[in-house]
């Protein structure tokens, strides 16, 4: 297998895949991708460079603002998972849940600033964390991507 390609800045979007998507879209019910672009969107409305009404950045738009109270879908680039992962925090805090799908990376700045509190040995108030069994096969990839998976779900505070 040649992971190249892979483990280069050129793979940094990893389309999610249809069937992994339809699960938790079927529980959740997203009104919102946050990351996407048209090709790659998950749902209808999307949050994304290539956005026909200018909707660019993600990270410097509300999300629970746009989405009143239903959930957003998250697979970002990877390169910017702390970033997304920050900007995810924050909007649950909005009213907003938020469902990612990230590499299951526990020993990042990310995962122990806003996912897994180091201190008290638990999970951030409001986070559920959902391990991916096996590896997923991003896009029209014919193999599994080279780490593990996993969905972190950001719900509001009560």
């Amino acid at each position: 297998m040649n992971t190249d390609l892979m483990f280069s800045r050129a793979s940094d979007e990893w389309e999610t895949p249809q069937y992994f998507f339809d699960e938790l879209d079927a529980e959740f019910d997203f009104a919102l991708d946050v990351a996407a672009t048209m090709e790659n969107r998950k749902c209808v409305n999307y949050i994304g460079g290539d956005h026909p009404m200018a909707v660019a950045d993600a990270l410097d738009v509300p999300w629970a603002h746009i989405v009143g109270g239903r959930a957003c879908w998250m697979n970002p680039p990877y390169s910017k998972c702390y970033a997304f992962m920050h900007k995810a925090s924050l909007e649950s805090g909005r009213g907003a849940t938020i469902v990612a799908l990230v590499p299951s990376r526990t020993d990042t700045r990310w995962w122990h600033q806003f996912v897994w509190n180091a201190t008290l040995n638990k999970l951030r108030p409001g986070v559920e964390v959902r391990f991916v069994r096996g590896r997923l096969k991003f896009g029209e990839g014919k193999n599994s991507a080279p780490f593990p998976s996993v969905v972190v779900i950001f719900r509001p505070a009560a």
